[in-house]
């Protein structure tokens, strides 16, 4: 789940950044303001890099899709990113989840086997 969960945040730092860039050039709001906003959410999306693997670290990631959602009070264009970046939150977190079950299957398969490389049994992934 952390690589899924962890790709998906990078993601959302780079879309961030250039959606503060066109925000810019789109809407009345200062400059100051919008990389105020886009800013404090870059910065989250990398120290939540971080912090996966932590207690509450996916909850901090719904934390952070809320406020990015939260943010088109802000920045407009915002609620539709952020919403885009909750459900792409939601498709890291489920979808890796399920990696997860599957690497601790051929890591007990493995173990079962006697093989201590940890592949799945019958072939790569």
């Amino acid at each position: 789940m952390r690589t899924l969960c962890a790709s998906t945040l990078i993601g959302e730092f780079f879309v961030i950044g250039f959606a503060g860039l066109v925000a810019m050039q789109l809407t009345d709001l200062s400059t100051a303001t919008i990389w105020t906003v886009s800013g404090i959410a870059m910065l989250l999306t990398v120290v939540l890099c971080g912090m996966l693997t932590r207690p509450g670290g996916v909850q901090l990631g719904w934390a952070l899709q809320i406020a990015l959602i939260a943010s088109g009070f802000v920045v407009p264009t915002m609620f539709f990113l952020g919403a885009v970046f909750a459900a792409l939150w939601w498709a890291s977190v489920h979808f890796g989840r399920k990696v997860d079950a599957a690497k601790a299957r051929w890591a007990a398969q493995a173990e079962a086997s006697g093989d201590s490389a940890g592949e799945p049994v019958g072939g790569t992934a």
